[in-house]
C-alpha cells in the first residue's frame, strides 16, 4: 500500500484531513522504517505528546462523569483506559494495524511487536491530530474511540504497579511519581528500555522492559518493593546516576 493511501485511510478513521501531511506520516511510521533518520521521522515524539494529551482528556472526562468516585477509583479507571492493552485493542478495532509503516526488521516480531506498535501509533495519532486540528477535534476522536469502552467496573480491576505507586506516594508523600527514560539498547526491532522513577526528585525505583511503558511498570514495581522494605534506593542529592544497588538489577 502506498503511503498516500495509508494517510487517506487514517484521515478517514480520524475524520480529519491533515493540513500537515508530515505529521500524520510520522505518526504511522515505526522507528524501524526510518533508522538513521531524524527522530521526528517516526512516531516517537508524537507518541510522547499524544500520551499527555490523551491522559488529560480522559482524566477530565472521568472526573466529570463519576463524581461519586474517590481518587483511587478515578486513578484505576484512567489507568485502565490508557493502558497498552486498551489502546492496542482500540487501534486494532479501528483498522490501524495494516496502515503502520514498518521496516523489515520489525516484520518478524509477530504479535508482541504489533501490540506495542498499535498502542504507540494510536497515541502518536492523538498527538498529530492535536497539533494539526486542535483540542476540540482531538477530544472528539478520543471520545469516539476510547470512551465506548468506559465502564465503572474498570475502576475495580486489580491496580497496576504504576497506579498503586501513585496512590502510595500521593497519600504518604503528597506528590506524584515521575518516570525518566535513562537508557535504550538493542536494535529497533528488539529494543530494551531502562527507566527510573523519581518522587520529589529522588530516585526510588528502576526497571527494564521491551517498551518504554514496560520499563516504567517494572520501575514502579521495584519502587513499591523498596518502599515496603524500607530501602528507598536514592542518592543523598536526589541525582539519578546509577548506584551499585541499582546496577545489580
Amino acid at each position: 500500500m502506498k503511503t498516500s493511501e495509508r494517510i487517506a485511510e487514517v484521515e478517514r478513521i480520524c475524520g480529519h484531513k491533515f493540513a500537515n501531511r508530515d505529521l500524520i506520516t510520522s505518526a504511522i511510521t515505526h522507528p524501524s522504517a526510518v533508522e538513521g533518520k531524524p527522530v521526528s521521522a517516526s512516531y516517537e515524539r508524537l507518541e510522547f505528546l499524544g500520551d499527555s494529551i490523551l491522559g488529560a482528556i480522559i482524566a477530565t472526562e472521568v472526573f466529570e462523569r463519576f463524581p461519586q468516585m474517590d481518587e483511587g477509583e478515578l486513578t484505576r479507571l484512567k489507568i485502565s483506559l490508557v493502558s497498552g492493552e486498551m489502546l492496542s485493542k482500540v487501534a486494532g478495532d479501528l483498522g490501524i494495524g495494516p496502515l503502520i509503516i514498518v521496516g523489515e526488521s520489525e516484520k518478524g516480531t509477530g504479535a508482541r511487536g504489533m501490540h506495542s506498535a498499535l498502542e504507540n501509533v494510536y497515541e502518536a495519532i492523538v498527538g498529530a491530530l492535536y497539533l494539526d486540528a486542535g483540542y476540540d477535534e482531538t477530544h472528539r476522536f478520543v471520545m469516539e474511540t476510547v470512551f465506548p469502552h468506559i465502564s465503572p467496573k474498570l475502576a475495580e480491576r486489580p491496580i497496576s504497579p504504576k497506579s498503586r505507586l501513585q496512590e502510595v506516594t500521593q497519600r504518604d508523600l503528597r506528590c506524584a511519581p515521575e518516570y525518566k527514560l535513562v537508557a535504550e539498547e538493542g536494535p529497533a526491532h528488539d529494543p530494551t528500555f531502562t527507566s527510573v522513577v523519581l518522587v520529589d526528585g529522588r530516585r526510588i525505583g528502576r526497571g527494564k522492559g521491551s517498551s518504554k511503558k514496560g520499563s516504567e511498570t517494572a520501575a514502579a514495581l521495584d519502587a513499591l518493593e523498596r518502599l515496603q522494605a524500607g530501602k528507598h534506593g536514592t542518592t543523598d542529592d536526589g541525582a539519578v546516576e546509577d548506584s551499585q544497588d541499582f546496577d545489580e538489577q
